[in-house]
């Protein structure tokens, strides 16, 4: 069974930084892509950024802002963002993916005021 936990989140101001991580596990489990969505309140939920074999895809609206990285040796992804925007107020989601299975985390709250 596959376990995806998330932390981080938090209230911050306007043009501050949070970094999330989430740890990904489970035995014999190969998590191939790591990533971050986000759904915000009367919205769908939408692709923040992904990381796979290294490659990196990023939202447009948070390119330049938001860095996802990813340490193989824990099954963790990391996402720094910098330069928060209160349009950035979102459940945050972990998502992994394996050969034949997918899985997502519980979400963390992330509050940007102005």
């Amino acid at each position: 069974q596959v376990q995806v936990v998330e932390s981080g989140g938090g209230l911050v101001q306007a043009g501050g930084s949070l970094r999330l991580s989430c740890a990904a596990s489970g035995s014999g489990f190969s998590f191939n892509v790591m990533g971050w969505y986000r759904q915000a309140p009367g919205k769908q939920r939408e692709l923040v950024a992904i990381i796979t074999s290294g490659l990196t895809t990023y939202a447009e609206s948070v390119k330049g802002r938001f860095t996802i990285s990813r340490d193989n040796a824990k099954n963790t992804v990391y996402l720094q963002m910098n330069s928060l925007k209160p349009e950035d107020t979102a459940v945050y989601y972990c998502y992994v993916r394996g050969g034949n299975f997918n899985s997502w985390g519980q979400g963390t709250q992330v509050t940007v005021s102005s």
